[in-house]
């Protein structure tokens, strides 16, 4: 008896177990993906507030606007190549509609980085991609330098080469050149002492806040490197500028000069 009781529960109730078992299994992500890299050829490292967008979109005639079909946001993205996974709806792919990838990498809401070239993809069948991209630097709202009639910053502030005299009132090293450079439409650029940079600055009469930055990324002797941190902390701290005697004067919140720099035309 109790051998055909266990009879009737092994091959009874297995069926009923293994289908109470199986019948709520189902795919768990009926999406697709398209995974890769973003990159970029310039020898610049990102600041830790950089932001990767990747997205899949179909290139529809000029006169439609692009859908986008899938997008990853990558905030405080690190350094290149940065990966990425684009997720989308493998139903809303048609057969008649060319899709590509787009990229861009923004700092604090100017872009820097975007990809000019089309990266048409099959999306149901891509393998790992990788977008280069290029460097851009241009403000993605209003422009970064504001003049006012009556305060205009002085014009001989933009497109001079400003070397560095003093940072912090230690002076500098004779042979390590530090540099900026800021244009009219608020570009910045220049030498730290070993590597070049670039950034924004947004400039209101007398006001100026400089940022964020960018640079390359050599290694030199420590002085060198030194020199270079030092600049690039006082350019981060400043809040007003004035020009004196052909020198430019920046100075921090409680107006104390922390940098002053000859102009070398």
């Amino acid at each position: 008896m109790l051998d055909r009781l266990a009879e009737f529960v092994i091959f009874g109730f297995a069926p009923l177990m293994v289908g109470a078992l199986v019948m709520p299994v189902q795919s768990m992500a009926d999406d697709k993906v398209i995974v890769g890299e973003v990159l970029y050829r310039e020898r610049i490292a990102l600041p830790p507030d950089a932001v990767v967008t990747v997205q899949l979109v179909d290139l529809n005639p000029a006169s439609e606007p692009s859908t986008i079909i899938g997008q990853q946001t990558i905030p405080n993205a690190g350094q290149v190549p940065i990966k990425f996974e684009v997720h989308f709806d493998p139903d809303a792919i048609r057969p008649d509609v060319t899709y590509a990838l787009e990229a861009n990498i923004t700092v604090d809401h100017t872009l820097w980085f975007e990809n000019d070239t089309r990266y048409e993809v099959d999306p149901l069948h891509a393998g790992p991609q990788t977008l280069v991209l290029s460097m851009v630097r241009k403000s993605s709202n209003e422009p970064s330098v504001k003049p006012a009639l009556s305060d205009a910053p002085p014009p001989h502030l933009f497109d001079t080469i400003w070397l560095a005299e003093d940072i912090e009132g230690r002076g500098v090293i004779d042979f390590a050149q530090s540099t900026f450079r800021i244009d009219a439409d608020g570009k910045v650029s220049g030498r730290g002492a070993c590597n070049t940079y670039f950034g924004t600055a947004a400039i209101d009469g007398n006001s100026i806040k400089v940022g964020p930055l960018g640079s390359t990324f050599m290694a030199c002797a420590p002085a060198i490197m030194d020199q270079e941190q030092k600049l690039f902390a006082a350019l981060g701290k400043a809040a007003s500028f004035r020009i004196e005697d052909g020198k430019l004067y920046l100075a921090d919140n409680e107006g104390r000069d922390i940098l002053r720099f000859a102009g070398q035309g």
